[in-house]
């Protein structure tokens, strides 16, 4: 009976024994995990600060790029302002250019009204003038509208006032023109001003 006894207070023992060195194991795998997560806490944070300064370093150059396009895109708004203006202030250099001989003939002719009694030649010279400056102008890209018996077109004509059509084919037609209308370019600068039919 005593070793009965005995047994179970070696087992008892043992067993105390047993638990004390798994504690004991247990903490040094808790102080070796700590020493590893404490060795591994400084590799990354060794690892983060080198990626913060190289963040640093491509945020910087990021804003050096951006300040330089900016910079670049400014100049040439600036540029191009300064060359729209001197293109407005000289685009209509070449029309005046055409458009000198046809003010010296307009001269000629004033200084011929004075001198000559021919009315005919007078007509003559300045149907002459006026062919001459229709014809400068159309270079141009200046048309002048065909709008008389033509269809009605609000793209093209301004209405002034309906009369009674005085034949059936002219029923929503352009009856008369008080002003000619012009296109520029195949675009209309002024609309014709047209009696329409009804």
């Amino acid at each position: 009976m005593t070793k009965k006894k005995t047994t179970k207070k070696e087992q008892k023992k043992k067993q105390a024994a047993e638990s004390k060195q798994e504690q004991v194991e247990n903490q040094d795998k808790n102080t070796s995990t700590a020493d590893e997560q404490t060795s591994g806490n400084a590799i990354s944070k060794d690892a983060c600060e080198d990626d913060k300064d190289l963040l640093k370093s491509e945020i910087a150059d990021l804003k050096d790029k951006h300040l330089r396009l900016f910079s670049e895109f400014d100049n040439f708004r600036k540029r191009n302002a300064k060359e729209r203006i001197e293109l407005f202030k000289t685009a209509n250099a070449d029309l005046m250019l055409d458009l000198l001989p046809v003010l010296d003939d307009f001269d000629r002719a004033l200084k011929s009204f004075e001198e000559t009694e021919d009315v005919a030649a007078v007509k003559e010279g300045v149907s002459y003038i006026q062919n001459k400056f229709k014809t400068t102008l159309e270079k141009k890209g200046l048309k002048c509208m065909e709008a008389k018996g033509k269809d009605f077109d609000t793209d093209f004509h301004e209405a002034i006032t309906e009369i009674p059509a005085p034949s059936e084919e002219l029923k929503s037609k352009v009856v008369d023109v008080a002003e000619k209308g012009y296109l520029l370019n195949d675009k209309v600068i002024r609309y014709a001003k047209v009696i329409v039919g009804k």
